[in-house]
């Protein structure tokens, strides 16, 4: 089973909340998933950025592939735990 961590799009249709999930890379973007990562709201004014870290890397370690928005996404995480 190829496991990809990408984002899972959900919200209204003007105001997208997307959430950052892992899931067989088989499954639709919106379908099933194996386990919710984070959360990623682009409208709030600080980011929107809520993401398990620890989980992601987690995943990686086990295989699985991050897409790149959600690589940018935890190079920012991380980078707001440093600051």
């Amino acid at each position: 089973m190829a496991v990809a961590i990408r984002l899972r799009r959900e919200g209204s249709h003007d105001r997208p909340v997307f959430r950052v999930v892992a899931a067989d890379s088989r499954f639709r973007r919106d379908g099933r998933f194996l386990e919710i990562l984070g959360v990623y709201d682009p409208h709030q004014a600080k980011g929107g950025l809520t993401l398990n870290v620890d989980k992601v890397k987690a995943w990686i370690a086990q295989g699985a592939k991050a897409s790149e928005t959600v690589k940018s996404l935890v190079k920012r995480a991380e980078a707001s735990a440093k600051a």
